[in-house]
């Protein structure tokens, strides 16, 4: 079993590199880890896909040797390389796997492609040792939101997920709606601690029944009252607090009534939306008494190369590896996810 694994992400729009290193029987702890990001598309209010390729191609180099140098590791103790092979924009996912590849193959090290979000559900192990399955997982990022029930590590059964659009995209759109910076989770929940909750009342899609997410109508919502606003500089932060309610209701909501289908007593929040700490904070107060909340600090939660390398430990440690056809997929599928209920099977409250 590797013992020293360097892990890279380039899913997105930050670039990063991490060690984590397991000694004796202990699962594995971050000796390093650096992530640049690409403040560059915050002019755009999106990420552009060709620009944050460019900017990974520039900087991935530097980021692993400063990783590897911070880790205060030779590069001859990495026993293996894992990177993330998808989800994400492939241009950006290329330039990660294709570096990954080189050093593998040069150094004659053992490969391992990783999914980006199983590598979110491995996060908060990185910072809780003793966290492990069963529990029920929340996933909320720009790009995805769905619910797991996990029995065991590389065992996923898919609870619910979104229709349309993920929670974190609705951020982001709802902060350009008020004239924030992108991303839009962050500026939203500084905002929102001055909002008056119950100046706006926004629905609650599909809050109460089932496991599955819309956001789309929520957005609209949101548009429409922003128009309708006669003093949108007063009403921005109660217009914040009235959507920052409706989706962690929601998400929360559907947490709870997953934690109570499961029996399960842990819930684990991953993805960039799990740094909110109103998030962590409703999950915690919702589910006292009945399953504990265990989310990673921000900076796990966010697109790192520790989580990456610690889901590659873990499928390292089971003797599996990669070979050198590994490519980049955008739409890769999560490993070991089965659909475990028909949503006429979903309960309701």
């Amino acid at each position: 079993m590797a013992d020293v694994v360097l892990g890279i992400e380039t899913s997105c729009d930050e670039t990063s590199a991490a060690v984590v290193v397991a000694t004796g029987q202990r699962p594995p702890e971050v000796a390093s880890l650096v992530i640049l990001s690409q403040d560059v598309h915050r002019v755009f209010g999106g990420v552009v896909p060709e620009l944050a390729s460019r900017a990974h191609l520039t900087a991935l180099p530097a980021v692993v040797d400063r990783a590897i140098a911070e880790a205060g590791i030779p590069w001859s103790a990495i026993d293996a390389v894992a990177v993330t092979q998808g989800p994400g924009l492939v241009g950006a996912l290329l330039v990660g796997v294709v570096y990954a590849k080189g050093l593998a193959y040069a150094a004659d090290r053992a490969l391992i492609g990783v999914h980006h979000l199983e590598g979110h559900l491995f996060a908060p192990a990185l910072e809780d040792p003793e966290l492990a399955p069963p529990f029920v997982a929340l996933l909320v990022s720009g790009g995805h939101t769905m619910l797991l029930d996990v029995p065991a590590w590389g065992r996923y059964h898919l609870l619910g997920q979104t229709r349309d659009d993920a929670a974190g995209e609705a951020f982001d759109k709802v902060a350009s709606l008020l004239g924030l910076e992108y991303p839009g989770g962050p500026p939203i929940e500084r905002l929102a601690r001055g909002g008056d909750p119950q100046r706006f009342q926004f629905p609650r899609p599909m809050r109460d029944s089932g496991f599955e997410f819309s956001f789309s109508g929520l957005k609209t919502a949101v548009l429409h009252a922003v128009r309708a606003s006669s003093h949108l500089e007063q009403d921005r932060p109660h217009l914040a607090r009235g959507f920052q309610d409706a989706v962690l209701d929601v998400l929360v909501t559907k947490l709870e009534r997953a934690v109570r289908t499961t029996g399960h007593s842990t819930a684990v929040l991953g993805g960039g939306v799990a740094c909110s700490k109103a998030l962590s904070t409703l999950a915690a107060d919702r589910l006292q008494g009945l399953a504990r909340v265990a989310v990673a600090s921000p900076r796990l939660n966010t697109d790192n190369a520790a989580m990456i390398a610690r889901a590659g430990w873990w499928h390292l440690s089971r003797g599996e590896r990669s070979d050198w056809t590994l490519d980049a997929r955008a739409d890769l599928p999560f490993p070991g996810l089965t659909s475990s209920m028909t949503r006429s099977q979903a309960p309701h409250p």
